[in-house]
C-alpha cells in the first residue's frame, strides 16, 4: 500500500480512514499522491498515481493532509485570489 497506494485505495478519506495504518503512513502516502510525480501532464491539479483508477485533485489531498494535522480547513487571510 505504500509503495503503490493506487491499487488499495481510491480516494484520499480512504487512506484517512483505515484503521491499521499509523499516522506517518497516512501522511507519507499522501504525500507521495501530491508529488508531481503523480500529476497528470495534460491537467497538473490533478493527481493519477499508478493503479488509481479515476484522478484525485490536489485539493482533495491537501484538505486530507489538512485532516490528519487537525488544521483549519480554510487558510489563514481567506481564499487566494487567484482562487476566487
Amino acid at each position: 500500500a505504500l509503495l503503490h497506494p493506487g491499487t488499495v485505495f481510491e480516494a484520499p478519506r480512504d487512506v484517512l480512514d483505515h484503521p491499521a495504518l499509523t499516522l506517518s503512513e497516512k501522511r507519507a502516502i499522501l504525500a507521495s499522491w501530491a508529488s508531481d510525480a503523480s500529476a497528470i501532464a495534460s491537467c497538473p491539479s490533478m493527481r493519477a498515481p499508478a493503479g488509481l483508477k479515476k484522478p484525485v485533485s490536489i485539493d482533495e489531498i491537501l484538505d486530507a493532509l489538512r485532516a490528519l494535522d487537525g488544521g483549519p480547513r480554510t487558510p489563514p487571510g481567506g481564499k487566494p485570489y487567484r482562487l476566487r
